[in-house]
């Protein structure tokens, strides 16, 4: 054998180990290493509803705004609700008479029986010791009352349950506020994480506690998070409270997606998080 054929039976030799080692090594990139293009920045989105119903009298708030927790968003009109707590009040001053009254009356007949029981009838003690029962019971009640109706002044103010964003603004002076009918939303700004789907044939890879690395489409921006944890459910087909996904083909079976939760560390400056925006993980597992 010529120089030139060994030559050339060592040249292709050495491409066919060379294209080996790298569809090996792309492969377990691919299967094994622990990243992933499917991830999403999610955050808490609270509906916010009124718990009393009536019309908007002051919105102080506009789409898009920073709010802090407790702050006024809009208020239902209060004229209802102060009339029905000077009512409340009235009734509670009402029974508070009638209870002293008849605590008195009770405590006299009872006083007398004690000096002369013949004085006056057994019926007539236990029916004012009975009236007084009553009495103090309707001061409750009426007491509860007044506790409901400061309730609902309160609650005419609807105020920002935590710091975040105003979004899906659909609220305005004049409207018809109603219980329990969400008017707008507020994205809680202390709140976004990440979640990243991976192949089942990566999970192995990824500890609770891991290091990752977030890198957000929008502008290529890289955020440092920490793996908080997987999810222990995935849809499978017959199991509605879930989304279904099927991985399986006629010729092949695909991996599942898990999803993996995704702490996010600082953000750098001038990076605007948005619930939805899409981003690349990559997990450093411990040890590594």
């Amino acid at each position: 054998m010529n120089f030139g054929a060994v030559l050339r039976v060592a040249v292709t030799l050495l491409a066919t180990v060379a294209a080996v080692f790298v569809g090996w090594r792309l492969w377990l990139y691919y299967t094994v290493s622990p990243w992933t293009r499917d991830a999403r920045v999610l955050a808490q989105v609270v509906e916010i509803a009124p718990d009393v119903s009536g019309l908007v009298d002051t919105v102080n708030v506009s789409d898009n705004q920073f709010v802090q927790k407790g702050d006024v968003l809009f208020v239902i009109d209060q004229q209802r609700f102060t009339a029905a707590l000077r009512q409340a009040q009235a009734d509670v001053e009402l029974k508070q008479q009638a209870l002293r009254y008849a605590r008195d009356t009770a405590a006299r007949d009872a006083n007398l029986e004690r000096a002369d029981a013949a004085a006056i009838a057994e019926q007539t003690v236990e029916f004012t010791s009975s009236t007084a029962g009553e009495a103090r019971a309707e001061l409750g009640a009426a007491q509860a009352a007044l506790t409901t109706a400061q309730i609902n002044l309160e609650r005419s103010s609807v105020r920002a349950p935590a710091d975040g964003y105003i979004t899906n603004f659909n609220v305005d002076v004049g409207d018809y506020a109603q219980v329990g009918k969400g008017v707008l939303a507020l994205v809680d700004s202390h709140s976004f994480y990440v979640y990243a789907y991976f192949m089942e044939t990566k999970l192995p890879s990824i500890r609770d506690g891991d290091t990752a690395r977030v890198e957000l489409m929008a502008g290529g921006v890289v955020i440092d998070g920490v793996v908080e944890g997987l999810s222990r459910a995935i849809a499978i087909p017959g199991e509605g409270l879930l989304a279904t996904v099927n991985p399986n083909f006629d010729w092949i079976r695909l991996a599942q997606r898990i999803p993996v939760r995704i702490k996010l560390g600082p953000l750098p400056p001038g990076v605007r998080l948005v619930s939805g925006l899409s981003a690349t993980v990559v997990v450093q597992p411990k040890g590594e």
